[in-house]
């Protein structure tokens, strides 16, 4: 018996639940073999709220959950009919499972998001942005350049009238 990947898409915001709800039916049924890993794709994710530096879990596919199971009658009826479960993605009476590749790629991301947190927001220059800490908060300005590598901004800060750059973290400045 081969287990595939499905991805089963859920209520926005409802998916932990719905994962302890499929968890306490997979144990209840005659065959929780046919079952492997339910995961929801998360990553960590860092932004500074009242001058502190706090991770939080952001989630990549909200309203989707990827089940690892094998697909018959039983356990196609256990999953949907789930509370808060609205059917799998790829087809009502057939859903197609997604490639081992694909589901690796997911879980690769999963881990790098929890080994290395990404910033909240990405920047693109253009982008008008607000800044949340330090000498500079609370001015408005333009991003001109991005490092995602050093997690730095270069911003065009307008200081007494003049375009002043500053060079800022990613966790300094939010989105406007």
């Amino acid at each position: 018996m081969s287990l595939k990947w499905y991805v089963v898409h859920v209520y926005s915001g409802h998916e932990q639940k719905v994962k302890v709800a499929l968890e306490e039916k997979i144990d209840a049924s005659k065959h929780p073999e046919k079952f492997g890993d339910i995961l929801i794709p998360t990553e960590n994710v860092v932004e500074l709220v009242d001058g502190k530096r706090r991770e939080s879990s952001r989630k990549f596919y909200p309203g989707y959950i990827l089940v690892r199971m094998h697909l018959d009658n039983e356990t196609w009826h256990i999953v949907s009919s789930t509370q808060k479960v609205t059917g799998f993605l790829g087809g009502k009476n057939k859903p197609a499972p997604i490639t081992e590749r694909e589901a690796q790629s997911i879980i690769d991301k999963m881990q790098q998001g929890k080994d290395k947190p990404q910033p909240k927001y990405f920047f693109e220059p253009g982008d008008e942005i607000r800044v949340v800490d330090g000498p500079f908060a609370n001015f408005n300005g333009t991003v001109e350049d991005v490092s995602p590598d050093k997690e730095k901004v270069r911003v065009l800060v307008s200081i007494f009238g003049r375009a002043t750059p500053v060079e800022l973290n990613f966790i300094q400045v939010s989105k406007v």
